[in-house]
């Protein structure tokens, strides 16, 4: 200990810095030499979870609280005007919210450059308006049921750069006014927002990196992001893209989410009931405006589509965008969601080379049959003839008969294929458990080389082959 001990208070500090604020605190009780460093550590992390572990119930004691907000003050208190970098508050209901509130603005008004607020202190919890206004603020994340909608002053955080939102709510405007209040904000990220506004525009010329995983229904949600290069995005159908404005996108996942009615009236219409007739038409109609959505992202050269994306694509065909800079696409499938705007799909991807395939087995319809083996019918697979694809990455095979007709028929119908990388299902039952199966389909692999130019490789863990091949 004397070792340490001896070391410059930068040094101690520094090591410090690596401790929760409970743990630092601790630390005065070593010796005199250590009784004050705690506070002039740059990082502050108050966690009542960690004050109050590892007693189970402690929380529900008599003036427990009390101690933990008594002892954030006196840390603050300690600590005075000295500047701080990182600051993490994560509070539960049960904890004053003005004495929060009040350890936000000290932190602020000491200069913090990225600050994490996870606050679930109930309904009624309104984060303090002071934290719109930080000249030294780059990074904020804020969570945890806050809500975002009574402050009336101005927004300004010149230096914000990185913004998370989780579980917050907002009001009409607020969400615009907090974007227009970060000029140079860069990434974005936003998951289950609660939204009172249902018309909304994402606005904002420096943004590069957004993602959105909130499950919202929007009645309009368009994109004004110029600058945007990537793009995780989430949510439900939104009845109209008005504007998507992404020119220098380069990388996208898209998970369009929808509801199995939906999807029914999708695929087969129903005109009995004129009630259901004008749904039916909603679901057209909304699906059909996912085209102005991927037109908007049409300069893409990473792709990601979930397996509802794929299916709701298949009301927009016609409108599909050539994507001239796509060279990698990643599909995922379900085995309840259709295939049938993969051929138009593929059509559209002149560039396209590689070609990544998160399952094999889909629903069953006679439009995908033009890009797979699952209808019989002389034209199957014609939408592949004139696709460039080189690398085809077929992730968890289970080793179904389905599966290997699939992968035989894309060997042979793939023209510029050199390379397919298939590689074993490590987390779900697949036919290998079967005496023989993996065997069996490791010759065929093996065959698969010696009969076509691609070169084949069959890719299983370590722990799985032992266990297949000891059968």
């Amino acid at each position: 200990m004397d070792r340490i001990s001896n070391l410059p208070d930068e040094v101690l500090c520094h090591i410090l810095s690596f401790f929760t604020t409970k743990e630092a605190a601790l630390t005065s009780l070593l010796s005199k030499r250590w009784r004050n460093l705690f506070a002039f550590v740059p990082n502050l992390d108050i966690d009542d979870s960690i004050f109050l572990h590892p007693e189970e119930g402690k929380r529900e004691r008599d003036g427990i609280l009390q101690s933990f907000m008594d002892f954030v003050d006196r840390v603050l208190t300690l600590q005075s005007t000295y500047p701080i970098k990182k600051v993490s508050f994560k509070c539960k209901t049960g904890v004053d919210s003005s004495r929060v509130n009040h350890w936000i603005c000290n932190v602020l008004q000491r200069g913090v450059t990225k600050l994490d607020l996870f606050v679930g202190l109930g309904d009624d919890y309104l984060l303090s308006s002071e934290i719109f206004i930080s000249k030294t603020l780059v990074e904020m994340k804020i969570g945890s049921g806050v809500k975002l909608e009574e402050w009336d002053g101005e927004v300004s955080l010149p230096m914000l750069r990185t913004l998370v939102l989780d579980s917050v709510e907002f009001c009409f405007d607020k969400f615009k006014m907090l974007l227009c209040g970060c000029p140079v904000l860069e990434k974005l990220e936003m998951f289950h927002i609660e939204w009172e506004d249902w018309e909304e525009t994402l606005l904002s010329a420096s943004l590069k990196s957004l993602k959105i995983d909130s499950e919202s229904c929007f009645e309009r949600f368009s994109f004004d992001t110029p600058s945007l290069s990537f793009l995780d995005y989430s949510e439900f159908v939104a009845e109209d893209y008005a504007l998507v404005n992404m020119e220098n996108l380069v990388d996208a996942r898209i998970n369009l989410l929808v509801t199995e009615d939906q999807i029914k009236r999708a695929r087969e219409p129903n005109n009995d009931l004129v009630e259901d007739d004008e749904e039916e038409e909603d679901v057209v109609l909304r699906f059909g405006n996912v085209k102005k959505l991927m037109s908007g992202i049409r300069n893409v050269k990473k792709l990601f589509l979930s397996p509802t994306t794929l299916e709701v694509l298949s009301l927009s065909c016609e409108a599909m965008p050539v994507f001239n800079n796509l060279k990698f696409l990643a599909i995922l499938s379900h085995v309840d969601l259709g295939w049938q705007a993969m051929p138009v799909l593929l059509k559209n991807c002149p560039h396209l080379e590689t070609l990544a395939l998160w399952g094999l087995v889909h629903y069953v319809t006679d439009k995908c049959g033009d890009a797979c083996d699952c209808v019989s019918r002389e034209d199957k697979g014609r939408s592949l003839i004139s696709s460039p694809v080189k690398k085809l990455h077929i992730k968890a095979f289970r080793g179904s008969i389905r599966e290997l007709r699939m992968i035989k028929h894309f060997l042979y119908s793939f023209p510029c294929l050199e390379e397919m990388e298939i590689h074993a299902e490590e987390n779900g039952p697949t036919k290998f458990e079967v005496p023989g199966i993996f065997d069996l389909v490791v010759e065929l692999m093996v065959l698969y080389n010696e009969l076509t130019s691609c070169d084949v490789r069959f890719m299983v863990c370590d722990s799985l082959y032992e266990k297949w091949t000891s059968q």
